[in-house]
């Protein structure tokens, strides 16, 4: 029996969000859902993209209180940090997970609005997924110095990139317990890797490639890369065009995350 749980955003970390508007907000258009600039901790800030996926974005605040994206960003620099699922009851999730042999942690039910827990890299697949019980979604205003977009509309975020190392373990997590479908199977020959897409309904997609050199070693996985449709990949800044006809964004070039862009 389906849950109704979701792929809600993916969330990226970097010492400001200013860093990231002009890439996240200016040339792919995301529009303003949220943010609060004084978490105890982190601040974190939502946009979302046409197809109604949204990225996160995280910077510290007050880490005296809690250190983790601190400690994040000193061990491993700017970069994707998270995905998040919304659930329709945190409690029911984490008994789901348990009974598959997943170990939440950081499990937080104080709040009715916001009830959290997670699964580490090192159980999962290689990037901590969030389970996230929230009955409304929260709107604020966007601060001043959010700046315009430079796309109308906003571009379309297409999928999340994951190789894995344990398909059938993936897709266990994925579409046993969160909900996932298969929406298309093939082989990215550009990256010469197999690959099965998920989706959801709330327009999230996900992306599992069997490309075992992109995992370190003793690790069940990693991000590689988030795709968006955009009107010109080719006017993105720093974007490379590639062999199949898209374009490819360094990480080095994007704060930690790699972007794959195709023209619509």
């Amino acid at each position: 029996m389906r849950s109704g749980s979701y792929l809600d955003h993916l969330a990226v970390a970097s010492e400001a969000w200013g860093e990231l508007w002009p890439r996240y907000r200016g040339e792919l258009g995301g529009t303003w859902v949220s943010g609060d600039e004084d978490g105890p901790g982190f601040a974190p800030a939502q946009v979302r993209y046409a197809n109604n996926m949204k990225i996160e974005v995280l910077m510290p605040h007050r880490p005296e209180q809690n250190d983790f994206l601190r400690r994040f960003l000193d061990r491993r620099g700017p970069g994707p940090h998270h995905v998040t699922f919304k659930v329709p009851s945190l409690t029911a999730a984490i008994g789901n997970v348990e009974t598959a042999g997943y170990r939440p942690v950081g499990v937080d039910l104080r709040d009715p609005t916001w009830q959290e827990a997670f699964i580490h890299p090192k159980d999962g697949p290689g990037i901590v997924v969030q389970l996230a019980e929230a009955p409304v979604e929260w709107s604020s205003p966007p601060p001043s110095a959010f700046p315009p977009a430079n796309v109308t509309p906003p571009a379309s975020f297409d999928y999340i990139g994951l190789a894995v190392a344990d398909l059938a373990r993936a897709t266990e997590l994925f579409v046993d317990l969160l909900d996932g479908e298969q929406t298309s199977a093939g082989r990215d020959d550009l990256f010469a890797a197999d690959y099965v897409e998920l989706g959801w309904s709330s327009g999230g997609r996900i992306r599992l490639f069997t490309a075992s050199q992109w995992i370190a070693e003793g690790a069940n996985g990693a991000m590689h890369h988030a795709a968006f449709t955009v009107p010109d990949a080719s006017a993105i800044a720093d974007a490379m065009p590639l062999d199949d006809g898209r374009f490819e964004v360094a990480p080095e070039n994007n704060f930690g995350v790699r972007l794959v862009l195709a023209t619509a």
